[in-house]
């Protein structure tokens, strides 16, 4: 499909890359190829890349229920990636009912948000102890008091060996938060460019973020640049968007930041 967006707030990319620039905070943003898109004379600039995750973020324990630590399944050794079974233990592992009944995910529902999984480093002694434990850190962020929390799980014990918690750091976007930016940007007025731009690539009405590929980065507001709705980015978990078409054009949403922690959309100025 080759279509071009003609109006509204959008342009098709036909580069392979953009700089971001502006008041937030922000990294080059480098395209991979635009799969059947031309370039256009729309109302936008450029947006950026897209990718999919392949699995739903998990949310821990079932509500109300007390779990046991799961049964042990396939595990890796030595510095070998974690394997799918240790990534489902350890994440059950690290939500334990307080952390469960006291959070909030990103959509506002009982715990939190998970972040990344990913093979924690050895201590200092262990370097050289080909037997060292294997331990995996899980990351998730709490929308209910906009914190990070980090767990350290021993996989060979089963047990948390540390929690750790931050304000003001925002790592990068799970998918779940991708598609929960999205329906918060399509349920907006100011959504209103974004479902035009699609009609004009597809001819279809755009209804659901599934409709997309998506990806979002972090926007942190320069203090004082901008209105009162982004002027919390930083301290509130907020996201600008990057949706492409599905064998389609980019489309540009970089004007609009998504924040989560509020639930609100706001267009930047300046």
């Amino acid at each position: 499909m080759r279509r071009t967006v003609h109006r509204h707030l959008g342009k098709v990319v036909a580069g392979t890359a953009i700089a971001v620039a502006g008041t937030a905070v922000m990294v080059a943003v480098t395209l991979p190829g635009t799969a059947g898109a031309d370039e256009s004379g729309g109302t936008g600039k450029a947006a950026g890349s897209a990718q999919q995750q392949a699995a739903a973020d998990g949310q821990g324990a079932a509500p109300g229920v007390v779990q046991q630590a799961p049964v042990e399944g396939e595990k890796g050794t030595g510095r070998d990636p974690l394997t799918d079974d240790e990534t489902k233990r350890v994440e059950q592992i690290a939500v334990n009912q307080q952390l469960l009944n006291s959070s909030e995910n990103v959509e506002g529902k009982r715990g939190p948000q998970r972040l990344d999984v990913e093979l924690a480093a050895p201590g200092t002694s262990e370097l050289d102890n080909p037997d060292a434990p294997r331990r995996a850190d899980v990351t998730f962020y709490d929308y209910k008091d906009d914190t990070v929390v980090t767990k350290t799980v021993n996989l060979d014990t089963g047990k948390v060996e540390q929690t750790g918690t931050q304000h003001g750091v925002q790592p990068p976007a799970s998918h779940a938060e991708d598609v929960e930016a999205a329906e918060l940007l399509l349920a907006s007025p100011l959504g209103a460019g974004l479902k035009a731009d699609y009609k004009d690539a597809t001819g279809n009405e755009l209804t659901s973020p599934d409709q997309l590929l998506l990806t979002a980065m972090i926007y942190k507001a320069t203090p004082g640049a901008q209105s009162g709705v982004l002027d919390q980015c930083g301290d509130h978990r907020c996201v600008r968007l990057f949706p492409k078409v599905k064998n389609g054009p980019w489309i540009d949403a970089r004007d609009f930041v998504i924040d989560l922690s509020a639930r609100k959309v706001g267009k930047l100025v300046g």
